[in-house]
């Protein structure tokens, strides 16, 4: 049986469905990054599995293009043993029509115990998780605007490899606010998680109103804004998902809020600069920033194959 007050956990408490890092409480998020603690080192193992889902399906359905979500889960469902399975949408009934939901019965029906979903609509995920039997686990790989909570965690876990701890940290978060599923994920994530500042810097057209009531602190100035901060999340301009002139020119906003290596020394000796992807060079960050010794963009990405057989793992191992 469901939480009705949150559809991610069970009637215990236990995590289900990862949907959204908002509602989850910090040992629910610490037990994630404990246990991808425990697999990291997986990837130095001359035999990269373990028996967790031996005998699980797993079918990655993606409703919108990506390299590093898709093939990082497709990695660590393969490193568990689990059969996987990724719909190609582009060439499947969807195509002709198929609803979300009738995609989900005719899956369900080839016997499918974990769904990875990313879809343009903010909510998909959630409705397919009310929808399908209580057997059945469904993981958010990224829903519109809404959420990415493979994402925020894969953060969190490389702010805490770095920094140890979040009790003392000051975090800026720059760029395309107001389209980023993953800002979104991260402010969550990082505040469940106890960091007592978290920043949210960007041009006025692309940083929601409403962040200020979450506990974030907003700044429309660069240089202000990531001053002193030990961590930089930077992110890519979705202009995919724009509608209007919400921007001058991506030369412009190099100008005014691209990362150089001058400006990342008003943050802290130490700071460390995270992107999720893809990356932008020139646009939101210059490539002497994203490829120098403070950067941990690649570790994300390794770290991420970890949170996401953490997550899975988690899941298939707790009942509806």
């Amino acid at each position: 049986m469901l939480d009705k007050r949150n559809p991610q956990l069970n009637k215990n408490g236990e995590l289900i469905h990862l949907l959204s890092p908002e509602g989850l409480s910090r040992d629910i998020l610490t037990h994630i990054l404990d246990t991808a603690s425990n697999f990291v080192s997986v990837n130095d193992r001359e035999v990269k599995k373990l028996p967790l889902l031996r005998g699980k399906s797993v079918f990655n359905l993606f409703f919108e293009n990506s390299t590093r979500t898709r093939t990082t889960f497709d990695i660590a469902a393969k490193r568990l043993s689990a059969d996987v399975f990724t719909l190609d949408i582009g060439r499947s009934s969807t195509a002709k029509g198929e609803t979300l939901l009738d995609t989900i019965d005719n899956l369900s029906a080839m016997a499918a115990d974990i769904f990875v979903v990313r879809h343009s609509e903010s909510g998909a995920p959630y409705l397919i998780a009310k929808h399908v039997a209580p057997h059945v686990h469904v993981v958010n790989a990224g829903d519109g605007r809404h959420a990415h909570p493979t994402q925020g965690l894969l953060d969190a876990y490389t702010i805490r490899h770095y920094k140890k701890d979040f009790t003392n940290l000051r975090v800026a978060i720059v760029g395309d606010v107001l389209h980023s599923r993953v800002a979104r994920s991260d402010i969550h994530a990082l505040l469940a998680l106890g960091c007592p500042e978290v920043r949210v810097v960007g041009p006025r057209t692309l940083v929601p109103a409403d962040l200020a009531q979450m506990g974030v602190r907003v700044f429309h100035n660069l240089e202000e804004g990531i001053r002193d901060c030990d961590v930089i999340i930077m992110l890519r301009l979705q202009n995919e998902r724009m509608s209007g002139a919400l921007l001058p020119s991506s030369q412009e906003y190099f100008k005014s809020f691209g990362l150089t290596p001058e400006r990342l020394q008003l943050a802290k000796p130490d700071a460390i600069v995270m992107h999720p992807g893809p990356i932008n060079r020139g646009v939101e960050i210059a490539s002497s920033v994203a490829d120098g010794p403070q950067s941990v963009i690649l570790s994300q990405v390794t770290f991420g194959i970890a949170v996401r057989m953490a997550v899975m793992s988690i899941v298939a191992g707790n009942e509806a």
